[in-house]
Parts: C-alpha cells; sequence; structure tokens
C-alpha cells in the first residue's frame, strides 16, 4: 500500500488497478442485472405481493429517503431460515464506508467505472453542489484498502476534471491532516497548507479518534455515522430498535439476531447461558471481522474470558448455525440455509454484502458480492466454530496492514451466483433490509447533533457509557 500523498489526475482509471483479477473479466449473471434494472415502483409492487401486510405508500417512503449524514453503507446478512422452514434475510451489521467496487462485475460492456462511477456521480457530486462548502481542493483519505480508494480518486478526477488528493490517514501514525476552525487541512509533502471543501472518506479503524463528528468540511460520510451505528455494533442496535418501533404499523422490521447490549465482561458467562451455551460476541467498535467471538463450547467460552480487550462493553448475539446448534432466542431457532452442496456434498456458510447509497432519487444498489467460510457447515462442529461460521476475508497481517483472502471471494457473475442458493426476491429482501438499517443509523446520527449542527456528547454519552471510547472520541472534538 502507497502511503504517500498522491495527486490523481484525470484520465488515469486503469481498470486492472481497482478490481480484483476475478472481477476484471467477470461477467454479471442475469438475474443479479434483472435486479439492478428493477426501479422502485416494481421492487415495491413485488414485495408487497409477497408481504401483504407491509404498507406499499411506507415502503416507497423509505425507498425514497435522503439521507442527511449517512449517503453510504453495505449491511452484511445471512440467508437463514426459521424451524418452520421460512427463509429471512437477517442483518449481522451494517457498516459506513463499505468495501465491495473491487468485486463487482460490470453492468455493460461499456461499464468501465463500474459502482465507482455510480456512487460518486449519482450521491457524492449531488452532496458537493447541494451544500455551502468552504473554497478548496477534492481529497480521498483512507486507512485501508487501497484498491478501492485509489479507484474511487481516479473516477472522482475523471468526473470533475479536478485534480484529487488521495491521502493515507492511518491510526496512531504521523497525520497529514488537521482541522482548524472546522475545516479540513492537508499539509502536503512541501509544508503547505491546502484545505479541502469535500472529502471521500475510507478511515475505519478508530475513525473518530482523528476525524470530529462535524466538520464545516463536507467528509462523505462523518464520523458521527460511525459513532451512531456505522462503526459502532452497541448503538446500531440501539437505533434499530428505536426504528422499529417507528415504523412497527407499517409491517416492516428490521430482521437481526436478539442482541443482549452494555454487557459487561464478568457478564458474559450468563448470557452465554441463557442462549443455551451458543452465541456471538462482538467488541462494538470494531470491524474487518476483528472482535466477533463464536462461543459454541466452554473452552472457547474460557479462552474469551481469559484475553483482555481495549474496550469496556461488549453486545452478546444469538448464534446462527446448523440447525442442531443454532441458539433458542425469543424469536425461535434461526439456522443457516448456506451454499448448494459442492460436489463433495459440502454446504458453506456465506453471507452477502449489498451496498447502497442515498441520492436526491432515493435509495439505488451499488455493490453485492459474497463471502463463504472456510470449513463446511456439518451436524457436529469437528472444528473451531470460527472456521465454520466466519466469513470476513479481511486479514490483519499487523499494526495498520491488511490483506484478503480472496479465495473464499463469491462474486454475482454466472459462476458463483447460482451456488448461492439465493434468487431475486432474496435480494430485494436484503436490498430493503440494507436501507431499513441505513435510515434507522441516520435518524440516531441525526439525534446525535443540536440544532447548531454540534455533537451532543452527554446524549452519546448516556447512549455508550464507554470510558476507553470516550476519552477517543473527545481526542478529536
Amino acid at each position: 500500500m502507497n502511503r504517500q500523498i498522491e495527486l490523481i489526475e484525470a484520465n488515469t482509471f486503469e481498470q486492472e488497478n481497482h478490481f480484483y483479477p476475478k472481477a476484471l473479466n467477470s461477467q454479471l449473471h442475469s438475474l443479479v442485472s434483472h435486479f439492478f434494472n428493477l426501479d422502485h415502483d416494481r421492487i415495491i409492487k413485488r414485495y408487497n405481493h409477497l408481504n401483504p401486510q407491509v404498507d406499499p405508500d411506507y415502503l416507497k417512503e423509505v425507498l425514497n429517503y435522503q439521507c442527511k449524514h449517512f449517503h453510504w453503507g453495505g449491511s452484511d446478512l445471512f440467508y437463514v431460515a426459521t424451524e418452520g422452514g421460512n427463509r429471512r434475510m437477517v442483518v449481522l451489521e451494517t457498516n459506513s464506508c463499505p468495501s465491495g467496487q473491487k468485486s463487482m462485475p460490470p453492468r455493460s460492456d461499456f461499464d468501465e467505472h463500474r459502482g465507482y462511477k455510480y456512487l460518486i456521480e449519482n450521491s457524492f457530486l449531488p452532496l458537493i453542489k447541494k451544500r455551502r462548502l468552504p473554497k478548496g481542493a477534492l481529497a480521498v483519505i483512507y486507512d485501508k484498502n487501497y484498491m478501492e480508494v485509489s479507484g474511487y480518486a481516479a473516477t472522482l478526477a475523471d468526473l470533475t476534471g479536478e485534480n484529487v488528493y488521495l491521502v493515507p490517514h492511518f491510526n496512531e501514525e504521523d497525520q497529514n491532516l488537521s482541522f482548524e476552525n472546522g475545516v479540513l487541512i492537508l499539509k502536503d509533502e512541501d509544508g503547505k497548507d491546502i484545505p479541502i471543501r469535500a472529502a471521500f472518506r475510507y478511515v475505519t479503524q478508530k475513525p473518530w479518534n482523528r476525524i470530529p463528528p462535524t466538520s464545516k468540511t463536507l467528509i462523505y460520510n462523518s464520523t458521527l455515522v460511525c459513532l451512531a451505528g456505522g462503526r459502532n455494533k452497541l448503538l446500531a442496535n440501539k437505533a434499530y430498535e428505536l426504528y422499529n418501533s417507528e415504523i412497527f404499523e407499517s409491517g416492516l422490521k428490521i430482521n437481526v439476531p436478539e442482541t443482549i447490549k452494555d454487557v459487561n465482561k464478568l457478564e458474559i458467562p450468563l448470557w452465554v447461558q441463557r442462549f443455551g451455551g451458543k452465541a456471538v460476541i462482538k467488541n462494538p467498535y470494531s470491524n474487518a471481522g476483528q472482535g466477533v467471538y463464536t462461543i459454541t463450547s466452554q473452552e472457547e467460552l474460557d479462552a474469551f474470558m481469559n484475553a483482555e480487550y481495549n474496550y469496556d462493553q461488549f453486545i452478546v448475539q444469538s448464534l446462527i448455525g446448523h440447525y442442531e446448534w443454532s441458539s433458542q432466542s425469543e424469536q425461535g431457532k434461526f439456522f443457516h440455509i448456506g451454499t448448494v452442496p459442492d460436489k463433495k456434498g459440502n454446504i458453506f456458510i456465506a453471507d452477502l454484502r449489498l451496498m447502497v447509497y442515498s441520492s436526491p432519487k432515493g435509495f439505488a444498489p451499488c455493490a453485492i458480492y459474497a463471502r463463504k467460510a472456510r470449513s463446511p457447515l456439518e451436524k457436529e462442529l469437528k472444528t473451531a466454530s470460527w472456521d465454520v461460521l466466519g466469513t470476513n476475508l479481511s486479514v490483519k497481517k499487523g499494526k495498520n496492514e491488511w490483506t484478503s483472502d480472496t479465495s473464499r471471494l463469491m462474486l454475482m457473475d454466472r459462476k458463483d451466483f447460482n451456488t448461492l442458493g439465493v434468487g431475486i426476491d432474496d435480494l430485494i429482501e436484503a436490498y430493503i433490509q440494507t436501507i431499513l438499517t441505513i435510515i434507522a443509523i441516520d435518524k440516531m446520527a441525526q439525534n446525535l447533533v443540536n440544532k447548531k449542527g454540534q455533537f451532543r456528547l452527554k446524549l452519546f454519552k448516556s447512549l455508550d457509557n464507554d470510558e476507553v471510547l470516550l476519552k477517543e472520541v473527545s481526542e478529536a472534538l
């Protein structure tokens, strides 16, 4: 990964630099292509036909909702079945500033920039035109995923005709960025201060300790979104509960595993026991597969309890696995549908990442991919549970160093999609679930700023009283 400030010029976008080799010459599956071409009216008609309890007018409002803070995000979803055999899409988490573009096949033969262009052209640039911004340059700031962030920078340069600064912004390293009176300032390699009017952000590791929640410079997405739930699983679940109460009469609902919040470490064995000895423990502020612990045995629970952690608060969720060893929750038992059996008869757990963006015309899908676990799903666990349940591809090599296990990546192409075992109604359900979670977090973000646009630290503290996190947030205020 290049850790130098780069000035990206127009007409420098090269596909091989911004897509996985596997995705470069892939062809989008016809069913997925059909999904991307569905307009809101057809989605509403189909969804309401299968879910007659849902108010179609309310669903239309949901699809046309324009976010104030959470402008692009991606949900990770499991496609599961209930004990009665009903299929359901369950949200694991929703990320602000998610990955996905480098894994997406083109929508047409002339779709050179693919999802990079759709997102920048239909969401980021309209925001720039709409907002009153300070004078300055455009930038993309990042701490991970160079392949995609450089793709965004090159696309932004192509669409605006401006040079775009591509700026590394790693945690606990020397910084080239600072804020002065709410304006993001870049100090270039010559020591010159360059004001930034708008920055596309892919900073994922504790972004709140160096980027304030609010600013005059447009940060897309702001760290306010991360704190409100985009990188904070604790507040995300509270946001989902509040929004589910709001939309209850519409017939819509965000589907999530049963979740116990604000759990201290000492309490965890009690809640694991409550779920029948099978549970998922999460550090609420980690991402990229870090800080997630699947518990299916006393040995795994003991290993968790004997380790040290940076934060004080955890969340505990019901575990979704094989029918024979899933948690029993208040909603009943969910179990994984998994992939279509391979030639050896193996079924693998897979999740679906669906990325969407908010635009003046409402929401639109941007990218989809799937990831499967390392080991097959069996009636009896014969290996560490994470090998069977964990789907994330990110591998941490060291401090601020990452790679990806692309052998488990599943594209939406003619080859991989058929093995997933999902259909167009599953994609529509995943799309609506993703949008509902983003609206929920966007509404939480709105509650965390006052009428003057200032961050409400006291309210945040009442919702998430983790001293370590609060200290980190205070560093950027």
